[in-house]
Order: structure tokens, then C-alpha cells, then sequence
């Protein structure tokens, strides 16, 4: 990974990551570069709670001043501060969610989400809100409409295992947006509310997700069936392309960075010998001996369980069953929809894998776009290059989307 961490804003790479994605956010105004800098930059290395009050605590102050500014009628100011609260208060979220008591979790989220609200509500934008059907319940979308005539191209965007709406505001929707399409976000089962409010949890075979929400999605007035596009950000890369091997109406589709094997990020962390038991059916010695690290481990255990939660089963090995699920080895060449697969050097969570989901699809389906260090794009979803990343993939689907026939029927 040559030069990608020439700037480091952390020694601990889980928070140097969490800086550089909240930092990425600043052009779709979703940070203040100096406002975050200041709040984490005192933070020791071992003080959890204080990573996680720097993010809180920032989130409640611009939050603050958002509110002050509604109250006296400066619009403008009061939604650019309520979306860089609702992005502090998602990192928050996943600085909690690592603590060892879950008593700020929820709190926190429905802070942040709070904020996201009073900023869809203060933006000046078309947003609707839309509750997507989903196995007896509801998932929360949000529809955003870019103005003008005529029905629209419209992405939909699949957020990563952790990711809040602000991520995938500033990943994808701003960019959208500003080049006319229409755009949807929500909260899929394991993601934020479902999870935190519903207590539903993630499943592998995303289709029985993603197929009622265009369901629903293309019912809504002004949406062009004939131009319905996705993006899967971070783990969503996984879900978009799991959804397409049975779902073919999406005219193209985004996978920033594409993953075969979710499992892959897990198991590089875990001994060989305790796979070798996982293997053998020895979930008890299995559990046991991962107990045995994770006390000697204490950073280890707060990732395992801050990453653990979304899958919703209970023990070491049990958990690394059902992460095995997320898997595309054998689905993947049913895909038959156009993807475009990011490649970032020194992707840290599932290095190769974009080449290697391209390989298995069949030919002519499958492009590769790198992202390199040298531009500034390094790292998993190109945290600091956003903008760039906008600039790639956004064009792509214009291109593909001007081949697309759209000849009335029957004419």
C-alpha cells in the first residue's frame, strides 16, 4: 500500500478509517474538516469513551447550533448543520457500539437519526419518505427527486454493514442528485433502525430485500422503470450482487468494492488452528479458545462485537457460521446486469476480491475501475476520494444509461 497512509490521523487503524471516511464527507457538506479534526485530535489511543464522547459530543454541539439557527429563521445554515451532526452522531454510533455496555447505543442512534430527519426537513430538497414493505413489517426509505420534467433515472442505494444514511448521502446520493437522477435510500434488515429499533437482523439472500423495494420503488411517479440503477456501498457490494443473480430489472449496477466471500475479513483475524476446529465441528473448543483470545485481546473483542451484532447469533462459532452464508462463489454467474466493480489499492476488508467477482461472471459483464494511492483513492471505498469516485462511477451509468431503448412500446 504504497502511500496509503502517508497522512494518519490515528495510530488505531479502526479510527484512522473512521476519520478519513468522515472527513471524505466534506463536499457533499456532510463535515467541517476543522470541526472534526479539533474534536478527535486529542483522544488517546486505549480511550474508548472518550473516542466515543469527542464523536457525541461534537454531533450534540452542531446539532445545537442547527436548532439555533431554525429558531431564527436561517434555513440554509440550520440544514447544513443538521447534516453534519446526523454524520458525527453516526460515528458516534459505531464508537458505541464497540463500549462494553450497549446503554449509549440506542440513545445515540436516535440522536443521529433525528438530525438526518431535521435535515431532510430543512434541505429545500424533494425528499419523500417512504415505507418500503418488507415480511410483515416496513423498512424506512427516503425518496429524493431531482427537479424538472419527465420521469428520471433513479439509483438506489445499498448501504455496508454499519453504514448510516449520511454515508451513503455523501457516498452516492449527493452525486446523483447533482447530475439528475432520482435517488432512494433505506435501512435494509441488520442496518441502524431495523436493527437498533426492530431488532431484525441481516440476511444473505438479499433478492428478498431488494426485489419488493423496486416493487415498490417503481410505483412512485416520475421513476423510469427502464432506468433503475444501484449501488452497493462496502459490504452492499455484497448484497447488490447476491440481489442481481435473481433480480434482472436494474439497468446497471455499482459495486464499490465488489466481495465473493464476506467471511474472508473475518477469518484472515482468526488463528489457523481455531479454524482447523471450526472445520472439524468442535464449535465448543472453538468457543472456548476464542474466549481465551478475546480476553487477552480487549480491541479484538470490541470489533468482534461491535461487527457481531448485525447477524444475530449467539457464540464465536456460530456467528462465523452465519457470516459464511454471505457468499457468491456460486451465484455470481447469473448475474446478467452491467457492473462497474471499484478496485482501491490497499483495500484492508476484502483485498482482490473486485477482480475476483468480476472472474466470475460471465464475459462482458463485468468492468473493473482502480483506485490508486497515488490519487489520493487508496483504501477501502476511497474514503478521501469521494469526489473523485462520483466523478467514475456516475459518468459509467450515464454512459450506460444512453444505450438504453427508449422507444414508447409499440411504436
Amino acid at each position: 500500500m504504497p502511500g496509503h497512509h502517508a497522512l494518519t490521523f490515528s495510530a488505531v487503524p479502526d479510527r484512522d478509517q473512521a476519520v478519513r471516511t468522515v472527513l471524505g464527507r466534506a463536499p457533499s457538506g456532510a463535515a467541517d474538516v476543522g470541526e472534526v479534526l479539533a474534536a478527535v485530535g486529542g483522544v488517546k489511543d486505549h480511550d474508548h469513551e472518550g473516542w466515543f464522547a469527542a464523536w457525541r459530543d461534537l454531533g450534540t454541539r452542531v446539532a445545537e447550533r442547527a436548532d439555533a439557527s431554525a429558531v431564527r429563521g436561517h434555513r440554509v445554515s440550520a440544514a447544513g448543520a443538521y447534516l453534519r451532526a446526523a454524520a458525527y452522531l453516526a460515528a458516534a454510533v459505531d464508537a458505541a457500539a464497540a463500549l462494553e455496555s450497549d446503554a449509549d447505543l440506542l440513545p445515540t442512534f436516535r440522536a443521529h437519526r433525528a438530525a438526518w430527519d431535521r435535515w431532510v426537513a430543512t434541505s429545500g430538497r424533494d425528499v419523500e419518505r417512504l415505507d418500503l414493505p418488507y415480511e410483515g413489517t416496513t423498512l424506512p426509505g427516503y425518496l429524493f427527486r431531482s427537479p424538472g420534467p419527465g420521469p428520471r433515472p433513479t439509483l438506489v442505494a445499498v448501504n455496508g454493514s454499519d453504514g448510516a444514511l449520511t454515508s451513503l448521502w455523501s457516498g452516492i446520493l449527493h452525486g446523483a442528485l447533482e447530475r439528475g437522477y432520482h435517488a432512494l435510500a433505506f435501512d435494509g434488515p441488520g442496518q441502524q433502525s431495523v436493527l437498533l429499533e426492530q431488532g431484525i437482523p441481516f440476511r444473505p439472500d438479499f433478492e428478498r430485500v431488494l426485489t419488493p423495494v423496486l416493487d415498490t420503488l417503481l410505483e412512485q411517479p416520475g421513476v423510469d422503470a427502464r432506468r433503475v440503477v444501484l449501488f452497493g456501498m462496502s459490504q452492499g457490494g455484497y448484497w447488490v450482487a447476491r440481489a442481481l443473480a435473481s433480480e434482472h430489472r436494474p439497468a446497471a449496477a455499482v459495486l464499490d468494492p465488489g466481495v465473493v466471500e464476506v467471511a474472508t475479513s473475518w477469518e484472515r483475524e482468526v488463528p489457523h488452528s481455531l479454524l482447523t476446529l471450526l472445520a472439524k465441528g468442535d464449535d465448543h473448543a472453538f468457543d472456548r479458545d476464542m474466549a481465551l483470545g478475546m480476553r487477552l485481546s480487549p480491541a479484538t473483542a470490541r470489533t468482534w462485537r461491535f461487527r457481531a451484532r448485525p447477524y444475530g447469533a449467539e457464540g464465536y462459532a456460530a456467528t462465523l457460521r452465519a457470516v459464511r452464508a454471505y457468499d457468491l462463489r456460486d451465484v455470481a454467474g447469473q448475474i446478467t446486469t452491467p457492473l462497474l466493480i471499484t478496485s482501491p489499492e490497499g483495500e484492508q476488508f476484502w483485498p482482490g476480491q473486485s477482480e475476483r467477482l468480476a472472474s466470475l461472471t460471465a464475459p462482458g459483464i463485468a468492468e473493473v475501475v482502480p483506485f490508486t494511492a497515488a490519487e489520493g483513492a487508496g483504501g477501502h471505498c476511497q474514503p478521501l476520494a469521494r469526489t473523485l469516485t462520483d466523478e467514475r462511477v456516475l459518468d459509467w451509468l450515464d454512459e450506460r444509461l444512453a444505450a438504453v431503448d427508449l422507444t414508447p412500446a409499440g411504436a
